[in-house]
């Protein structure tokens, strides 16, 4: 981490919402950071930063990966600590957005940094000359904007602007700091209004919500249409007002409209709604507050209301609308040639935002390929606004632009016919303003899968997963299905991918580059199975899942797994029989089955055993582990982090974490060749458990929750079942459990409980409501 190691220690001034996050941030990443503040009682003078921690603490999502983390903010006040930051290789300012303040602090902050220690501003408004008017040279050499998106953990992007005489070094300093340590995505923006994704994001929701009131379309309707259709999350845009806040959008406008071009296509727009000024001053400012576009009814039912957009009044939501054909599946041309409301609604959004977007390059950014990148970090769009003209034609585009008498940015005519992104050469190009194609260049270590399959065709497949070539030696099994399930498919290429692996190749990476890893066993046709009471094809199943697992840990190759987002059930499993695991930051690993009426059955009770009495902090004899595994199983416990995922067990103290989601193949890719040189398969582990006195020793704690009202009566049940793995079934304390034992232990309590009625209700409320059935 060549840029990473330089950064020692950071300081963070200004300790709201943003500020606190960026701080929690870089304590997730192990640095340690000064968080400031001003002093607001005199009795307590670090009492604002202080107690900003201790509200991160309790927020959910969690802004801090561990509680550890947390321990790693210094708080203090910025009128008796401002010399702290002498200490500090990066001070970054994230105070209120008043230029004479930022200026001022700067001046400050002057008189104590040390020499090489770079200042940035998390503005979004603010040109960066005008932040360092009056700084020495030095000050201006060593300072930037870095403006991160909130919440500064899930959220990838960083916009990173340099000003004329910023310092090329220390640009990239940082860019690398933010990239490896921060696990973020830089996109290197212009010093211009609102940088890229706000520049284009306002624009978006502007045009959306003008076009809803004009056409008079539902909230329903509108978040429908602009919505995944579009490639726009599920909330769509009225959802996403509520989400971050609709008393934000009179500053992002005021903000812009303080800083925009006379000329510029945003003004002509910008224009204030009654109904959300009256929103805002009545406290109707979205989720965080008594409601917003949406909101559940306050008579107790909770019900989903929305507001009407012509009444101003609050309604029953209507299901919403489905369209027709190809229109709600990502063809943006049958989108748009949709007759009534629908179709006009559609280009109200999209024909203005995709001009205006067209019409800024380059004034916000060198080339197009930073502007789709920002959009698709900094606002989840599954396209960037030039991938979006490529879905619908960039001449049908300036076509029907110039049909209505508007304007066509030069860049839809220089496409002439062609895509502003293309593949040629087994390479992703995109479109440069001097009319020539360039190859998309990935960051040096960056590996994706996405780049790998262009190069050629898979080198197997079956209907649920894929195995990839990364080249040196190492293959990659890619899961496919949806959530990326495990089924029998996934099963049956596991094991035709061994023998290929250990003739042909060094060694297997499990990664792909969906949301989530795996979400486990593909429960609808474990449901489908159950309700025709196949239990020969659910027994079948679990009879593969043990095979095919423990066939990959005792492989004569080294199996390394990289998962990101959910790892669950069968897909923690996975893990846990890997001979190494490489976890992105934000990675959810959990044993969930009991919370679905059943235990784990393809080997995850007798691997988290091993790993919990391998543990050096884990007291000896036979009980202690069997305990901690229990309390985690049996409360279906999922870690919120790679780092909790560690304290739960789930990951070895030697696991690699990676901060950055686009560096997670490479670094397992890594670690596999790392492990190839002379690797050899580990011993089968024999066990010695508790048996019958240590079942009864954990049903007694069960049994209290359930007095208590913490527990159900199948909660009881099933927890009764995966005790009697654990502990080892009618085993004596001095008998030895080998592997297989283990492996028949959960097969048995598994199919018992697949057979009781209690957990398929569980199973079917899972998948129709994706909560867990308290029966």
């Amino acid at each position: 981490m060549s840029g990473a190691a330089t950064i020692s220690r950071v300081c963070v001034i200004g300790a709201g919402v943003m500020g606190a996050g960026i701080a929690a941030q870089v304590a997730n990443a192990g640095v340690p950071v000064l968080l400031l503040d001003v002093v607001r009682d005199p009795a307590d003078r670090s009492a604002v930063a202080r107690g900003a921690v201790e509200r991160m603490l309790k927020t959910d999502p969690a802004p801090f990966m561990s509680k550890a983390a947390a321990r790693l903010v210094e708080t203090g006040n910025i009128e008796d600590d401002l010399a702290k930051v002498a200490d500090c290789d990066w001070i970054i300012e994230a105070i209120v957005e008043r230029l004479d303040l930022k200026q001022a602090l700067y001046a400050k902050i002057e008189d104590h940094r040390h020499e090489g220690a770079i200042v940035s501003s998390n503005t979004s408004s603010i040109p960066l000359d005008r932040l360092v008017e009056g700084r020495s040279e030095g000050f201006r050499r060593n300072f930037l904007i870095t403006h991160f998106f909130n919440p500064p953990r899930y959220m990838r992007l960083i916009e990173l602007v340099s000003g004329t005489g910023s310092d090329p070094a220390q640009v990239a300093r940082i860019a690398d700091f933010a990239d490896r340590a921060l696990g973020k995505s830089v996109v290197r923006a212009k010093d211009t209004p609102g940088f890229i994704a706000n520049r284009i994001g306002t624009f978006w929701i502007q045009a959306a919500m003008n076009a809803a009131f004009d056409l008079g379309v539902s909230v329903e309707e509108a978040d429908a249409i602009a919505g995944r259709p579009m490639g726009v999350p599920k909330t769509g845009v009225f959802g996403l007002a509520d989400l971050v806040g609709i008393d934000l959008l009179p500053h992002l406008k005021a903000s812009l409209l303080a800083t925009l071009p006379e000329d510029d296509p945003y003004r002509a727009i910008a224009r204030d709604e009654g109904l959300i000024g009256r929103m805002i001053a009545d406290g109707f400012t979205g989720r965080k507050g008594k409601g917003g576009f949406y909101r559940l009814s306050a008579d107790g039912q909770r019900r989903k209301e929305v507001l009407d957009l012509a009444s101003g009044e609050y309604r029953a939501a209507a299901k919403a609308p489905s369209l027709p054909g190809k229109a709600g599946s990502g063809d943006l041309a049958a989108l748009l040639a949709l007759p009534g409301k629908a179709g006009a609604y559609a280009w109200a959004v999209l024909g203005p935002t995709l001009a205006y977007a067209a019409s800024l390059v380059p004034a916000i950014a060198d080339d197009i390929a930073a502007v789709d990148a920002a959009m698709k970090l900094g606002y989840n769009w599954k396209w960037g606004p030039f991938e979006l003209i490529d879905r619908i034609g960039a001449d049908r585009l300036a076509a029907r632009l110039e049909g209505e008498g508007k304007a066509v940015p030069d860049l839809l005519r220089l496409a002439g016919g062609r895509t502003f992104w293309r593949v040629e050469g087994w390479k992703r190009q995109f479109l440069g303003l001097d009319g020539d194609y360039h190859d998309l260049v990935r960051p040096e270590g960056v590996l994706l899968l996405d780049d790998i399959k262009l190069a050629g065709a898979p080198v197997m497949k079956s209907g649920s997963a894929v195995l990839w070539d990364a080249g040196d030696g190492v293959l990659v099994l890619e899961f496919t299905g949806k959530m990326n399930a495990l089924d029998g498919e996934v099963m049956a290429l596991i094991g035709k991918a061994i023998p290929l692996v250990a003739a042909r190749h060094k060694a297997l990476v499990v990664y792909n580059e969906g949301s989530n890893f795996s979400a486990g066993a593909n429960l609808g046709l474990a449901l489908f199975a159950l309700n025709i009471a196949a239990w020969g094809e659910v027994e079948k199943l679990v009879v593969a899942g043990q095979q095919a697992y423990k066939a990959l840990k005792y492989a004569p190759f080294p199996v390394v797994s990289a998962p990101s987002g959910l790892a669950l059930g069968g897909g923690c499993e996975i893990l846990l029989h890997s001979d190494a695991i490489q976890a992105h930051a934000e990675s959810y690993i959990g044993l969930v089955e009991c919370g679905v009426g059943l235990v784990p059955g393809w080997g995850g009770c007798g691997e988290m055993i091993d790993r919990w009495r391998k543990n050096p902090a884990m007291p000896k004899g036979p009980m202690p582990a069997v305990s901690k595994v229990f309390e985690t199983i049996s409360t279906a416990t999922v870690a919120k982090s790679a780092a909790e995922a560690k304290e739960l067990g789930f990951l070895r103290p030697t696991d690699g974490v990676t901060m950055n989601r686009d560096r997670l193949l490479a670094d397992a890719k890594a670690r596999a060749l790392q492990l190839a040189e002379g690797y050899v398969p580990p011993e089968p582990p024999q066990f010695r458990l508790p048996g019958p006195s240590g079942k009864a020793a954990l049903m007694m704690a069960v049994e209290g929750f359930r007095a208590r009202g913490l527990a159900t009566p199948y909660d009881e049940v099933v927890a009764a079942r995966l005790a009697d793995v654990l502990t080892g079934g009618e085993a004596d304390p001095v008998d030895v459990v080998s592997e297989e034992d283990m492996l028949g232990l959960e097969h048995r309590a598994f199919m018992a409980l697949v057979r009781d009625p209690r957990s398929l209700a569980r199973v079917e409320h899972m998948l129709e409501t994706g909560k867990p059935l308290r029966n």
